[in-house]
């Protein structure tokens, strides 16, 4: 358990010192979908998908960035208001999220090719 507890720590203390959370909070979705480093090869990756016909892969990383585009709305801003969670706000999103990893999960584990 020592090993563990040291790995964790060592995650923990990079993870302190790239400031890797906070970087992917204040991430500005305009100037990264209108930045041309980002926007090129993103619509290359998304052509290559189309052509390889590897239409599950195109699902999940459109679930995951609608995720990503998700937690940055002020829904999810007013998750916690003060000390206090809001129960009635955190529900739909914890089922949503379980539909999502569910459906996932069925895209890569479920069907077959």
């Amino acid at each position: 358990m020592e090993t563990i507890d040291s790995i964790f720590e060592k995650i923990g203390g990079l993870l302190e010192k790239t400031h890797l959370p906070e970087q992917i909070s204040e991430v500005d979705f305009a100037g990264l979908f209108t930045n041309p480093w980002f926007l090129v090869p993103f619509i290359a990756l998304v052509a290559y998908m189309i052509y390889k016909q590897s239409f599950r892969d195109l699902t999940i990383m459109g679930l995951l960035m609608g995720a990503w585009y998700a937690s940055g709305t002020h829904y999810m801003q007013t998750l916690v208001v003060g000390d206090e969670l809001q129960m009635n706000k955190v529900l739909p999103v914890l089922f949503g999220g379980a539909g999502v990893l569910g459906f996932i999960i069925y895209l890569l584990f479920g069907r077959s090719d």
